[in-house]
């Protein structure tokens, strides 16, 4: 299938499916006219890659880890599951100082708002 039929199917923009084979995450033949042609997986691909970045995952990561998933990319082999490990305890610390940011920005609005009004 030609990019914009899996554009279609998919509902993913042609750009994205661009930069997706840019990543290295999906990889399309050439046809002489030097075209994008993508074979009958192509869509599933697409919605594996589309699980594991609405799970946070960066392309990088997500390029170690697609050859594991199977089904619509919410399972995955174990032998990678150290990595998604590692990826959600640095989530993990994002969020916790996230909230440590919030709360200290909460306070400064809280010291303002009770001197200005």
């Amino acid at each position: 299938m030609k990019i914009g039929e899996l554009s279609a199917a998919t509902g993913v923009s042609v750009r994205l499916l661009r930069y997706y084979e840019e990543q290295e995450l999906l990889t399309p033949v050439r046809t002489p006219g030097g075209h994008r042609s993508y074979g009958p997986e192509a869509p599933l691909a697409v919605r594996r890659i589309r699980a594991l970045l609405d799970a946070g995952l960066p392309t990088r990561v997500i390029r170690e880890v697609l050859p594991c998933v199977e089904g619509d990319g919410l399972f995955v082999h174990p032998c990678v599951s150290d990595r998604l490990r590692e990826q959600l305890r640095g989530m993990e610390e994002r969020i916790a100082e996230l909230e440590e940011n919030r709360a200290g920005l909460a306070a400064i609005l809280a010291v303002t708002e009770a001197a200005v009004g």
